[in-house]
């Protein structure tokens, strides 16, 4: 019989001890603070951060096609300012190839006036009258052209075409 009121001693000490520890667990668990209602919190605001989140890529976005879209309008009139530049480059070859003309037709013209003076008419100073007569007016020609290639460039831009317009 000593056994098991030896036992049954051993067991109420352990059902002591495990009393106690519960007390202190009850303790323990008043002190700790109930951190749901903080958790609460913090989920309301990490799903509002994760809406600012979308916000400011939808935000990123918009203005990234934004930009790309002056981007391309850039590169749009710098390809129109570059055509426009080769086509005044063009003007400008044209141009100087009306002074050279112009200064040869001037040139005959003077040898023709002083073989007229002389009394001579030569008809191969006639010939080159007429040659650089003919070169000045094909130069003028070119010119025009050419001037107005350069303001069709410039203004085809500026007009909207059929498709935009409709």
């Amino acid at each position: 019989m000593s056994d098991i009121e030896h036992l049954q001693g051993r067991i109420l000490a352990a059902l002591e001890r495990a009393s106690r520890g519960a007390d202190k667990l009850a303790v323990a668990k008043d002190e700790i603070p109930d951190l749901s209602q903080d958790l609460a919190q913090e989920r309301a605001v990490n799903v509002e951060l994760a809406e600012q989140v979308d916000a400011l890529k939808k935000r990123l976005a918009d203005e990234t096609s934004h930009l790309r879209a002056e981007l391309a309008t850039a590169q749009a009139q710098n390809n129109s300012a570059d055509a426009a530049r080769t086509q005044t480059e063009k003007l400008d070859m044209e141009l100087q190839r009306v002074r050279r003309a112009n200064a040869q037709l001037a040139d005959a013209c003077a040898a023709l006036r002083e073989a007229n003076a002389e009394g001579v008419g030569d008809a191969g100073l006639i010939n080159a009258a007429l040659q650089a007569e003919l070169d000045a007016v094909h130069a003028a020609r070119r010119a025009d052209v050419a001037e107005a290639d350069a303001i069709l460039s410039v203004l085809t831009p500026l007009v909207p075409t059929a498709e935009e317009s409709a």
